[in-house]
Protein backbone atom coordinates (compact mmCIF):
# COMPACT_ATOMS: atom_id res chain seq x y z
CA UNK A 1 0.00 0.00 0.00
CA UNK A 2 2.78 2.43 0.88
CA UNK A 3 4.58 1.71 -2.38
CA UNK A 4 1.37 2.50 -4.26
CA UNK A 5 1.21 5.87 -2.48
CA UNK A 6 4.73 6.68 -3.68
CA UNK A 7 3.94 5.58 -7.21
CA UNK A 8 0.78 7.67 -7.22
CA UNK A 9 2.73 10.67 -5.96
CA UNK A 10 5.26 10.36 -8.77
CA UNK A 11 2.61 9.89 -11.45
CA UNK A 12 0.61 12.88 -10.23
CA UNK A 13 3.70 15.04 -10.08
CA UNK A 14 4.43 14.32 -13.74
CA UNK A 15 1.10 15.86 -14.65
CA UNK A 16 2.18 19.13 -13.04
CA UNK A 17 5.69 19.39 -14.41
CA UNK A 18 7.13 19.93 -17.84
CA UNK A 19 9.58 17.47 -19.38
CA UNK A 20 12.65 19.65 -18.66
CA UNK A 21 11.55 20.03 -15.04
CA UNK A 22 11.03 16.28 -14.75
CA UNK A 23 14.48 15.71 -16.24
CA UNK A 24 16.00 18.07 -13.69
CA UNK A 25 14.27 16.20 -10.85
CA UNK A 26 15.61 12.89 -12.19
CA UNK A 27 19.08 14.42 -12.03
CA UNK A 28 18.41 15.38 -8.40
CA UNK A 29 17.31 11.83 -7.60
CA UNK A 30 20.47 10.41 -9.16
CA UNK A 31 22.71 12.87 -7.32
CA UNK A 32 20.97 12.10 -4.03
CA UNK A 33 21.66 8.37 -4.15
CA UNK A 34 24.00 7.33 -1.36
CA UNK A 35 23.94 10.72 0.36
CA UNK A 36 23.49 11.06 4.12
CA UNK A 37 21.15 13.87 5.17
CA UNK A 38 21.57 15.17 8.72
CA UNK A 39 18.08 16.33 9.67
CA UNK A 40 18.19 18.70 12.66
CA UNK A 41 14.77 18.49 14.30
CA UNK A 42 13.31 18.87 17.75
CA UNK A 43 13.56 15.52 19.53
CA UNK A 44 11.36 16.06 22.55
CA UNK A 45 8.44 13.77 21.67
CA UNK A 46 8.73 10.01 21.22
CA UNK A 47 5.90 9.81 18.69
CA UNK A 48 7.46 12.50 16.48
CA UNK A 49 10.86 10.83 16.75
CA UNK A 50 9.19 7.58 15.72
CA UNK A 51 7.60 9.24 12.71
CA UNK A 52 10.94 10.66 11.56
CA UNK A 53 12.49 7.19 11.86
CA UNK A 54 9.63 5.74 9.81
CA UNK A 55 10.26 8.40 7.15
CA UNK A 56 13.98 7.61 7.22
CA UNK A 57 13.28 3.94 6.57
CA UNK A 58 10.93 4.72 3.66
CA UNK A 59 13.34 7.24 2.12
CA UNK A 60 16.20 4.77 2.26
CA UNK A 61 14.06 2.07 0.63
CA UNK A 62 12.71 4.34 -2.10
CA UNK A 63 15.65 6.64 -2.86
CA UNK A 64 18.82 5.19 -1.31
CA UNK A 65 19.17 8.30 0.85
CA UNK A 66 20.26 7.89 4.47
CA UNK A 67 18.32 10.25 6.78
CA UNK A 68 19.88 10.82 10.21
CA UNK A 69 17.79 12.57 12.87
CA UNK A 70 19.89 15.01 14.93
CA UNK A 71 17.65 15.54 17.96
CA UNK A 72 17.48 19.12 19.19
CA UNK A 73 16.16 20.62 22.39
CA UNK A 74 16.09 24.05 20.75
CA UNK A 75 16.06 24.73 17.00
CA UNK A 76 18.13 27.85 17.61
CA UNK A 77 21.06 25.55 18.44
CA UNK A 78 21.19 24.37 14.82
CA UNK A 79 20.71 27.90 13.50
CA UNK A 80 23.59 29.16 15.65
CA UNK A 81 25.78 26.30 14.43
CA UNK A 82 25.22 27.32 10.80
CA UNK A 83 25.94 30.95 11.72
CA UNK A 84 29.22 29.87 13.36
CA UNK A 85 30.17 27.80 10.31
CA UNK A 86 29.60 30.76 8.01
CA UNK A 87 31.71 32.99 10.26
CA UNK A 88 34.48 30.36 10.11
CA UNK A 89 34.29 30.21 6.30
CA UNK A 90 32.90 26.67 6.22
CA UNK A 91 30.75 27.22 3.16
CA UNK A 92 30.68 23.59 2.04
CA UNK A 93 29.89 20.29 3.73
CA UNK A 94 28.35 21.89 6.81
CA UNK A 95 27.10 19.84 9.73
CA UNK A 96 23.41 20.41 8.94
CA UNK A 97 21.57 19.38 5.78
CA UNK A 98 17.94 19.93 6.70
CA UNK A 99 16.28 21.83 9.57
CA UNK A 100 12.73 21.70 10.92
CA UNK A 101 11.89 25.32 11.62
CA UNK A 102 9.58 28.29 11.30
CA UNK A 103 9.10 31.75 12.74
CA UNK A 104 12.06 33.58 14.21
CA UNK A 105 14.51 30.80 13.30
CA UNK A 106 13.51 30.98 9.65
CA UNK A 107 13.75 34.77 9.68
CA UNK A 108 17.22 34.61 11.25
CA UNK A 109 18.48 32.18 8.61
CA UNK A 110 16.91 34.09 5.73
CA UNK A 111 18.14 37.49 6.93
CA UNK A 112 21.68 36.14 7.33
CA UNK A 113 21.63 34.42 3.91
CA UNK A 114 22.08 30.99 5.47
CA UNK A 115 19.56 29.18 3.28
CA UNK A 116 19.82 27.22 0.04
CA UNK A 117 17.15 28.02 -2.48
CA UNK A 118 14.62 28.88 -3.58
CA UNK A 119 13.89 25.17 -3.89
CA UNK A 120 10.45 24.25 -2.54
CA UNK A 121 8.38 25.30 -5.55
CA UNK A 122 10.51 23.02 -7.73
CA UNK A 123 9.66 19.90 -5.73
CA UNK A 124 7.30 17.63 -7.70
CA UNK A 125 5.02 17.04 -4.72
CA UNK A 126 4.87 20.77 -3.97
CA UNK A 127 3.76 21.45 -7.54
CA UNK A 128 1.24 18.61 -7.40
CA UNK A 129 -0.33 19.09 -3.98
CA UNK A 130 0.29 22.55 -2.50
CA UNK A 131 -2.20 25.37 -2.99
CA UNK A 132 -0.45 28.57 -1.90
CA UNK A 133 -3.76 30.41 -1.89
CA UNK A 134 -5.30 28.01 0.62
CA UNK A 135 -3.76 29.64 3.68
CA UNK A 136 -1.51 32.63 4.18
CA UNK A 137 0.87 30.72 6.46
CA UNK A 138 2.12 28.70 3.46
CA UNK A 139 3.75 31.80 1.98
CA UNK A 140 4.12 34.05 5.05
CA UNK A 141 6.00 32.41 7.92
CA UNK A 142 5.23 34.55 11.00
CA UNK A 143 5.19 37.58 8.71
CA UNK A 144 8.34 36.66 6.75
CA UNK A 145 7.90 35.85 3.05
CA UNK A 146 8.81 32.23 2.38
CA UNK A 147 9.78 32.78 -1.30
CA UNK A 148 10.57 29.10 -1.82
CA UNK A 149 13.29 29.02 0.84
CA UNK A 150 11.54 26.38 2.96
CA UNK A 151 9.09 23.58 2.26
CA UNK A 152 5.87 23.17 4.27
CA UNK A 153 5.60 20.08 6.44
CA UNK A 154 2.57 20.42 8.70
CA UNK A 155 0.03 22.58 10.47
CA UNK A 156 -0.15 23.20 14.20
CA UNK A 157 -2.55 24.94 16.56
CA UNK A 158 -2.56 25.52 20.29
CA UNK A 159 -4.88 23.10 22.10
CA UNK A 160 -5.66 22.80 25.79
CA UNK A 161 -6.33 19.59 27.72
CA UNK A 162 -8.32 18.75 30.82
CA UNK A 163 -9.48 15.62 32.63
CA UNK A 164 -13.28 15.53 32.40
CA UNK A 165 -13.36 13.36 35.52
CA UNK A 166 -11.98 16.18 37.68
CA UNK A 167 -12.83 19.30 35.60
CA UNK A 168 -16.07 19.15 33.67
CA UNK A 169 -16.18 22.77 32.41
CA UNK A 170 -12.69 24.09 31.58
CA UNK A 171 -11.87 27.80 31.16
CA UNK A 172 -12.49 28.89 27.56
CA UNK A 173 -10.43 32.10 27.39
CA UNK A 174 -7.29 33.58 28.92
CA UNK A 175 -9.38 35.69 31.29
CA UNK A 176 -11.41 32.67 32.35
CA UNK A 177 -8.15 30.78 32.89
CA UNK A 178 -6.92 33.53 35.21
CA UNK A 179 -10.21 33.55 37.10
CA UNK A 180 -10.02 29.77 37.49
CA UNK A 181 -6.45 30.01 38.76
CA UNK A 182 -7.52 32.53 41.41
CA UNK A 183 -10.33 30.23 42.51
CA UNK A 184 -8.06 27.17 42.47
CA UNK A 185 -4.55 28.23 43.54
CA UNK A 186 -1.66 26.07 42.37
CA UNK A 187 -3.61 24.33 39.59
CA UNK A 188 -2.62 26.38 36.50
CA UNK A 189 0.78 26.85 34.85
CA UNK A 190 2.49 27.02 31.44
CA UNK A 191 5.90 25.99 30.02
CA UNK A 192 8.80 28.33 30.66
CA UNK A 193 9.75 30.54 27.70
CA UNK A 194 11.71 30.36 25.45
CA UNK A 195 10.36 26.80 25.15
CA UNK A 196 8.12 27.24 22.12
CA UNK A 197 4.84 26.21 23.78
CA UNK A 198 5.56 28.64 26.61
CA UNK A 199 6.17 31.43 24.10
CA UNK A 200 2.96 30.42 22.31
CA UNK A 201 1.10 30.85 25.59
CA UNK A 202 2.43 34.41 25.91
CA UNK A 203 1.28 35.20 22.37
CA UNK A 204 -2.12 33.60 22.99
CA UNK A 205 -2.74 35.72 26.08
CA UNK A 206 -1.39 38.85 24.40
CA UNK A 207 -3.68 38.35 21.43
CA UNK A 208 -6.64 38.27 23.81
CA UNK A 209 -5.69 41.14 26.12
CA UNK A 210 -4.07 43.56 23.64
CA UNK A 211 -6.15 46.63 22.86
CA UNK A 212 -5.40 46.24 19.12
CA UNK A 213 -4.24 42.70 18.21
CA UNK A 214 -3.51 43.79 14.62
CA UNK A 215 -0.36 45.55 15.88
CA UNK A 216 1.08 42.08 16.59
CA UNK A 217 1.35 41.47 12.84
CA UNK A 218 3.86 44.32 12.50
CA UNK A 219 7.61 44.07 13.22
CA UNK A 220 8.09 44.65 16.92
CA UNK A 221 10.52 47.55 16.39
CA UNK A 222 7.86 49.48 14.47
CA UNK A 223 5.36 49.63 17.36
CA UNK A 224 5.28 50.69 21.01
CA UNK A 225 6.21 47.34 22.55
CA UNK A 226 5.93 48.53 26.16
CA UNK A 227 2.40 49.89 25.90
CA UNK A 228 1.09 47.02 23.77
CA UNK A 229 2.44 44.35 26.13
CA UNK A 230 1.55 46.09 29.41
CA UNK A 231 -1.74 44.13 29.71
CA UNK A 232 0.18 40.85 29.24
CA UNK A 233 2.61 41.53 32.11
CA UNK A 234 -0.27 42.65 34.33
CA UNK A 235 -2.03 39.37 33.52
CA UNK A 236 1.05 37.27 34.28
CA UNK A 237 1.77 39.16 37.50
CA UNK A 238 -1.68 38.14 38.72
CA UNK A 239 -1.43 34.59 37.38
CA UNK A 240 1.95 33.84 38.93
CA UNK A 241 0.68 34.71 42.41
CA UNK A 242 -1.76 31.79 42.21
CA UNK A 243 0.01 29.52 39.73
CA UNK A 244 1.54 26.08 40.27
CA UNK A 245 4.46 26.46 42.69
CA UNK A 246 3.57 30.15 43.08
CA UNK A 247 4.97 30.99 39.65
CA UNK A 248 8.51 30.40 40.91
CA UNK A 249 9.00 27.25 38.82
CA UNK A 250 7.54 26.36 35.41
CA UNK A 251 7.25 23.11 33.45
CA UNK A 252 9.99 22.57 30.89
CA UNK A 253 7.65 21.43 28.11
CA UNK A 254 4.17 20.39 27.07
CA UNK A 255 5.16 16.80 27.83
CA UNK A 256 5.90 17.72 31.45
CA UNK A 257 2.56 19.52 31.65
CA UNK A 258 0.79 16.34 30.56
CA UNK A 259 2.63 14.37 33.25
CA UNK A 260 1.54 16.93 35.82
CA UNK A 261 -2.03 16.67 34.52
CA UNK A 262 -1.89 12.88 34.84
CA UNK A 263 -0.50 13.19 38.37
CA UNK A 264 -3.39 15.58 39.17
CA UNK A 265 -0.97 18.36 40.11
CA UNK A 266 -2.52 20.74 37.56
CA UNK A 267 -5.92 20.96 35.90
CA UNK A 268 -5.10 22.27 32.39
CA UNK A 269 -2.25 21.40 30.02
CA UNK A 270 -1.49 22.80 26.58
CA UNK A 271 0.27 21.68 23.44
CA UNK A 272 0.92 22.67 19.82
CA UNK A 273 0.33 19.02 18.88
CA UNK A 274 -3.33 18.45 18.04
CA UNK A 275 -3.18 14.75 18.87
CA UNK A 276 -0.92 14.97 21.90
CA UNK A 277 -3.64 13.89 24.33
CA UNK A 278 -4.80 11.00 22.13
CA UNK A 279 -1.24 9.73 21.72
CA UNK A 280 -0.57 9.91 25.45
CA UNK A 281 -3.86 8.14 26.23
CA UNK A 282 -3.00 5.44 23.70
CA UNK A 283 0.39 4.98 25.36
CA UNK A 284 -1.12 4.76 28.82
CA UNK A 285 0.35 8.07 30.00
CA UNK A 286 -2.98 9.94 30.38
CA UNK A 287 -6.37 8.83 31.63
CA UNK A 288 -8.92 8.06 28.92
CA UNK A 289 -11.12 10.79 30.41
CA UNK A 290 -8.75 13.53 29.21
CA UNK A 291 -10.05 15.66 26.34
CA UNK A 292 -8.66 18.47 24.17
CA UNK A 293 -10.36 21.81 23.62
CA UNK A 294 -9.71 25.32 22.30
CA UNK A 295 -10.71 28.77 23.50
CA UNK A 296 -14.00 30.17 22.26
CA UNK A 297 -12.37 33.01 20.30
CA UNK A 298 -9.71 30.74 18.79
CA UNK A 299 -6.10 29.80 19.40
CA UNK A 300 -2.75 30.56 17.77
CA UNK A 301 -1.90 28.39 14.76
CA UNK A 302 0.86 28.19 12.15
CA UNK A 303 2.60 26.16 9.46
CA UNK A 304 5.94 24.53 10.12
CA UNK A 305 8.56 23.85 7.46
CA UNK A 306 11.85 22.22 6.56
CA UNK A 307 14.74 24.23 5.10
CA UNK A 308 18.18 23.50 3.68
CA UNK A 309 21.24 25.42 4.93
CA UNK A 310 23.36 27.13 2.27
CA UNK A 311 26.41 24.99 3.14
CA UNK A 312 24.75 21.58 3.17
CA UNK A 313 26.87 18.91 1.54
CA UNK A 314 23.78 16.89 0.63
CA UNK A 315 21.46 19.40 -1.02
CA UNK A 316 20.08 16.86 -3.48
CA UNK A 317 19.36 14.37 -0.71
CA UNK A 318 17.74 17.09 1.40
CA UNK A 319 15.42 18.01 -1.49
CA UNK A 320 14.47 14.36 -1.91
CA UNK A 321 13.61 14.19 1.80
CA UNK A 322 11.57 17.40 1.63
CA UNK A 323 9.71 16.07 -1.40
CA UNK A 324 8.92 12.76 0.31
CA UNK A 325 7.61 14.59 3.37
CA UNK A 326 5.07 16.24 1.03
CA UNK A 327 3.90 12.95 -0.46
CA UNK A 328 0.36 11.74 0.30
CA UNK A 329 1.88 8.63 1.85
CA UNK A 330 3.93 10.63 4.34
CA UNK A 331 1.21 13.20 5.05
CA UNK A 332 -1.50 10.56 5.58
CA UNK A 333 0.70 8.59 7.97
CA UNK A 334 1.69 11.76 9.84
CA UNK A 335 -1.94 12.83 10.29
CA UNK A 336 -2.83 9.46 11.84
CA UNK A 337 -3.75 10.48 15.42
CA UNK A 338 -1.83 7.71 17.17
CA UNK A 339 1.27 8.38 15.03
CA UNK A 340 1.45 12.19 15.21
CA UNK A 341 -1.90 13.71 14.27
CA UNK A 342 -0.27 16.71 12.60
CA UNK A 343 -2.59 18.43 10.13
CA UNK A 344 -1.65 17.96 6.49
CA UNK A 345 -0.49 20.86 4.33
CA UNK A 346 -1.75 19.18 1.14
CA UNK A 347 -4.68 20.68 -0.75
CA UNK A 348 -7.53 18.18 -0.44
CA UNK A 349 -8.91 18.97 -3.90
CA UNK A 350 -5.53 18.22 -5.49
CA UNK A 351 -5.52 14.67 -4.15
CA UNK A 352 -6.80 11.69 -6.08
CA UNK A 353 -10.16 10.24 -5.05
CA UNK A 354 -8.34 7.32 -3.45
CA UNK A 355 -6.03 9.61 -1.47
CA UNK A 356 -8.97 11.74 -0.35
CA UNK A 357 -10.64 8.58 0.90
CA UNK A 358 -7.55 7.59 2.83
CA UNK A 359 -7.53 10.95 4.60
CA UNK A 360 -11.29 10.67 5.21
CA UNK A 361 -10.87 7.19 6.71
CA UNK A 362 -8.16 8.17 9.19
CA UNK A 363 -9.15 7.18 12.72
CA UNK A 364 -9.65 10.09 15.03
CA UNK A 365 -8.03 9.75 18.42
CA UNK A 366 -10.31 9.78 21.44
CA UNK A 367 -9.13 13.27 22.43
CA UNK A 368 -8.36 14.73 18.98
CA UNK A 369 -10.47 17.64 17.77
CA UNK A 370 -11.96 17.74 14.29
CA UNK A 371 -11.18 20.59 11.92
CA UNK A 372 -14.59 22.07 12.75
CA UNK A 373 -13.98 21.76 16.50
CA UNK A 374 -10.66 23.61 16.18
CA UNK A 375 -12.65 26.71 15.32
CA UNK A 376 -10.92 29.99 14.60
CA UNK A 377 -7.16 29.98 14.02
CA UNK A 378 -5.50 33.14 15.33
CA UNK A 379 -2.54 34.39 13.26
CA UNK A 380 0.97 34.18 14.62
CA UNK A 381 2.46 37.57 15.46
CA UNK A 382 5.37 38.75 13.33
CA UNK A 383 8.38 36.55 14.10
CA UNK A 384 10.23 39.44 15.75
CA UNK A 385 7.74 39.32 18.62
CA UNK A 386 8.93 35.93 19.86
CA UNK A 387 12.40 37.05 20.91
CA UNK A 388 11.12 40.35 22.31
CA UNK A 389 8.52 38.59 24.44
CA UNK A 390 10.96 35.93 25.61
CA UNK A 391 13.59 38.49 26.59
CA UNK A 392 11.12 40.63 28.49
CA UNK A 393 9.64 37.58 30.21
CA UNK A 394 13.07 36.48 31.40
CA UNK A 395 13.89 39.97 32.68
CA UNK A 396 10.72 39.96 34.73
CA UNK A 397 10.27 36.37 35.86
CA UNK A 398 13.33 34.16 35.33
CA UNK A 399 14.82 32.94 38.60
Amino acid sequence: MKLSFAAASLCTSLLFTSLPAHSAWQDTLEEAKGQTVYFNAWGGADNINGYIQWAADRIEDLYDVNLKHVKLTDTADAVNRVIAEKAAGKDQHGSTDLIWLNGENFRAMKDNQLLFGPFSQGLPNYQAYIDENARQSLTQDFGTSVEGMESPWGMAQVVFMHDTHTLTTPPKSSLELLAYAKQNPGRITYPEPPQFVGTAFLKQVLHEVAIDPSTLLMPVDSVDFASITEPLWHYLDELHQVAWRNGQTFPSSSEEMMRLLDDQEIDVALSFDLSAASVQIDQGNLADTVRSYVFDRGTIGNTHFVAIPYNSGAKAGAQVVANFLLSPEAQIYKQTPTVWGDLSVLAYDKLSEKEQGQFDDLPRGIATLTIEELGNTLPEPHSSWSTALENEWRKRYAQ
